[in-house]
């Protein structure tokens, strides 16, 4: 029995929002310990958008969309870069790497509550049985002794939820919002316009900039890193996704993420895992098997 085109297709983004995803939080953390978090941002997507543009003209790609399309770009990339990641990024001084993404992994919950109140949304059983497991998951992540002593973590921890919010009223915008024809050239319009705000925003709250020719190896490597496979794949494929299967599935990637984190920030970073830890990302991952995999992919019928 063979496979579809689009099965395939949704398998390949999937695979690259749980995966090269979980890799960047890693990738972030390196780079943010020698560049401004706003100005780290502002450079991975304004790049990004420009790669995106060029490769998009060079395939014959129509680069119009129309004034409404354009404005739900601008929308969906302050939602997602502007604020989503780029405050996401500057709690990342504050919280380590694995533990930012385990706190991530509360979004699913977070889009399927306002699932429930935007469109009155019955839950399905396996999904709240999933997001009870998330639920108990993230207690046992943010209770441990040793994070609440710290001052700068409750903070990171804070804002980094705020950002969860944020992405997650992203996610359901974009499942309904009238984008343009192309996943690939909606990607571009959302990070061009987020990383011009971005540069404003590092601008005004005086952060310290330094040529990308100053930085370390490691940081140029990760940089590169995150602007083709995190800003330009990922993305990509995450907007393709929101288009083509529901929303809570998409979201679970919040799931998966942190345990790719974990493991990278432990094995490249030497960033401590507490047994705790390891026991909420396994209750994370069981979370996930119940949102998303108990049922079948099918990709979701259009009706416009």
């Amino acid at each position: 029995m063979s496979i579809s085109r689009k099965t395939i297709l949704i398998i390949s983004a999937f695979f690259a929002i749980y995966v090269i995803w979980g890799s960047t939080y890693l990738l972030n953390k390196i780079v943010v310990t020698e560049v401004a978090p706003l100005y780290l941002a502002s450079i991975r997507f304004t790049t990004a958008s420009l790669l995106i543009f060029a490769i998009a003209k060079a395939m014959k790609l129509n680069l119009a969309i129309n004034g409404k399309q354009f404005k739900n770009n601008i929308f969906a990339g302050f939602l997602f870069l502007v604020y989503g990641n780029g405050v996401f990024v500057w709690a990342l001084k504050y919280v380590d790497s694995g533990f930012g993404a385990l706190e991530a992994s509360f979004q699913p919950l977070m889009v399927l509550a306002m699932m429930r109140l935007v469109d009155g949304k019955k839950i399905q059983t396996n999904s709240i049985i999933g997001i009870s497991l998330g639920i108990f998951g993230m207690y046992l992540l943010v209770s441990q002794q040793e994070l609440l002593l710290k001052k700068e973590s409750l903070l990171g921890i804070i804002m980094i939820f705020s950002c969860v919010i944020s992405w997650s009223w992203g996610s359901l915008f974009v499942a309904r919002a009238e984008l343009g024809p192309s996943y690939f050239v909606n990607t571009g319009y959302q990070m061009l316009f987020s990383g011009m705000l971005l540069f404003g925003i590092s601008l005004l709250l005086g952060e310290p900039w330094t040529s990308p020719l100053q930085w370390s190896g490691s940081a140029q490597l990760s940089m590169a890193l995150l602007i083709v496979f995190g800003s330009i794949v990922a993305f990509t494929a995450f907007n393709y996704l929101l288009k083509e299967v529901s929303t809570e599935k998409v979201s679970t990637s919040a799931f998966v993420n942190p345990v790719i984190a974990l493991i990278l920030g432990w094995y490249v970073l030497d960033e401590h895992i507490t047994g705790q830890s390891i026991v909420a990302a396994v209750i994370l991952l069981t979370g996930v098997y119940f949102i998303n995999f108990k049922r079948s992919l099918r990709p979701r019928m259009h009706g416009r």
